[in-house]
């Protein structure tokens, strides 16, 4: 029996380019060197579009991976086992030369390059970013070794996914994990009680035995891991390959996957080994020292990670909005409605600003005012936009109504994979202790960082503003200063993305941004843009999202 028509339903927002639609990223990218990539991110931005790939993320995450840890026979291979859908997303990811790109074809823009890509595949789907991240952030430690570089090479930056569980040797590419964290510790790794101990010589590449636990393993189907264990001269590095030399399977048991609230397609896994065989990686006793490059790698990503939620998120709460009636027109036209889509763009244009200029910090590391964007402003970015994005992705499902918190939708994913990023590698207070420890290690580039930010604060009065009230937090004495730390890099963020909206973005966006986040800004609702006239909300939204 047919009761009523199907009408007022909005339908899937598919077939879209990604990359031709977002302007403040195309504009990014120019500016900061990466425009001879532009044509492979058009070509992503189609393909990441389409509803092909769409459906390849839900299914992803509709079928998560399966432990298996014997086979039918009763041996134990501590295998997981994957949707095809999630080999398929690895082989976009590795195709567009995301594990990779810097490290294959350094020069000038390539970590922009490199965070505009991952940034466009973030918004499909983000759990399959977790082995790309960190095959990436592995390269540029395992280049320190140049004997186990050499032989891992060609897998490493190899373009194309070989999803197969054999001994590296017989593969023709190769994903890096890693396996820090222990169950009584958490992001206090120092804590660690893993032991290794050497098969004959000591010392940095020399094999060892590795014997405990790891209770966050990501991704255990990674040909290999890079994981913290004590040596005898202390907390050392090392990479332990999921097969041994020989081809014998080393002893890491998988004892569990993680049931989690987002990140579904990925797995994480709780692991135990039983004199597992790995290669000392960097010197004895320096495993922190080791892998600090790695952790900035992947915090960057993780800022990546969350401001590409935020922007699929937006996209489709203002696609939503504007094909959606009630009360007698479409959503979109309702003044309030555009006063909370008009803040959500501002911010979500704001955090893409921040996550290229970042990226921009990467691609020339020798210069102290970038190196003062690398190790300052990548905790801070990585504390406040990773938080944003919980808030964020909440706002945008508010916009879509009962229809948002249904998992047929793609709302319930976002908003359930934005708090991982501001857990992983380090939640909101270590990021902000981080922040503390690298103004007192960075000073000269801190210096120039604030130097950067006075300038672009002669030109706009609530700028000044706020550089004056992030010097007062930063005058309080340094013994005091932990408890506000949160307070200062809040202010530090805020600052940051109001002198680059005034850069880069039109007058009426950047006007609009610092008139609304200023002193105190982090207890403010979307929705509350006081002087933005109706024409500059729908000046904001149309760059944000032009038209369909």
């Amino acid at each position: 029996m047919q009761t009523h028509d199907v009408s007022n339903q909005v339908a899937p927002l598919a077939e879209i380019n990604l990359y031709q639609g977002d302007l403040a990223l195309q504009e990014g990218v120019r500016h900061h060197g990466a425009g001879w990539h532009a044509a492979m991110l058009q070509a992503q931005g189609a393909e990441l579009g389409s509803a092909e790939v769409q459906q390849l993320a839900e299914l992803a995450n509709r079928y998560p991976p399966e432990l298996l840890s014997h086979d039918r026979t009763g041996h134990r291979i501590d295998a997981v086992q994957f949707h095809p859908a999630w080999h398929a997303l690895l082989e976009l990811l590795r195709r567009a030369g995301l594990h990779a790109l810097p490290w294959m074809q350094p020069g000038d823009g390539a970590h922009v390059a490199r965070a505009a890509g991952v940034y466009l595949h973030g918004q499909v789907e983000a759990g399959s970013l977790c082995p790309n991240t960190m095959t990436f952030a592995a390269i540029p430690v395992l280049q320190q070794e140049p004997e186990l570089f050499a032989q891992l090479q060609s897998r490493l930056f190899a373009r194309e996914h070989d999803g197969r569980d054999l001994p590296l040797h017989l593969k023709r590419s190769a994903l890096i994990g890693m396996g820090m964290t222990e169950k009584q510790g958490g992001s206090d790794v120092r804590s660690n009680a893993s032991t290794a101990i050497a098969v004959a010589a000591a010392g940095r590449g020399a094999a060892y035995l590795l014997s405990g636990h790891k209770w966050f393993f990501s991704a255990p189907m990674c040909d290999a891991h890079l994981m913290l264990a004590r040596s005898e001269q202390g907390l050392s590095c090392f990479f332990v390959p999921r097969w041994l030399p020989d081809g014998g399977k080393n002893p890491i048991h998988i004892q569990r996957l993680k049931d989690k609230l987002g990140n579904r397609s990925n797995a994480s896994a709780e692991v135990e080994f039983d004199e597992a065989w790995g290669l000392m990686i960097g010197d004895e006793g320096r495993g922190i020292a080791t892998i600090i490059e790695m952790a900035n790698h992947t915090r960057l990503d993780c800022v990546i990670g969350s401001a590409a939620l935020m922007r699929q998120a937006l996209v489709q709460a203002i696609h939503h909005a504007r094909h959606r009636s009630a009360f007698g027109r479409h959503l979109a036209e309702h003044a309030l409605m555009r006063n909370v889509l008009a803040d959500l763009a501002l911010e979500s244009e704001a955090a893409t600003q921040l996550m290229l200029r970042l990226a921009h910090a990467f691609d020339a590391p020798d210069d102290p005012l970038e190196r003062a964007w690398k190790r300052i402003v990548t905790p801070a970015a990585k504390f406040w936009i990773c938080k944003r994005a919980l808030e964020f992705t909440g706002e945008c499902m508010e916009v879509w109504g009962g229809n948002g918190y249904v998992e047929t939708g793609p709302m319930a994913r976002l908003y359930r994979e934005a708090p991982v990023n501001s857990i992983w590698e380090g939640s909101g207070n270590v990021m902000c202790l981080d922040v503390l420890r690298a103004i007192e290690r960075e000073a000269q580039g801190f210096i120039l960082l604030l130097e950067q930010l006075d300038q672009a604060a002669t030109e706009h009065p609530m700028l000044a503003r706020q550089m004056h009230e992030f010097k007062l937090t930063l005058s309080i004495p340094a013994e005091q200063r932990e408890g506000h730390a949160r307070r200062l890099v809040q202010q530090l963020v805020l600052a940051l993305q109001a002198m680059l909206m005034l850069q880069h973005a039109p007058a009426t966006a950047a006007d609009a941004f610092l008139g609304s986040r200023g002193e105190r800004d982090g207890e403010r609702i979307f929705g509350t843009l006081d002087s933005t006239s109706p024409t500059a909300m729908e000046s904001i939204l149309q760059r944000a999202w032009p038209a369909h």
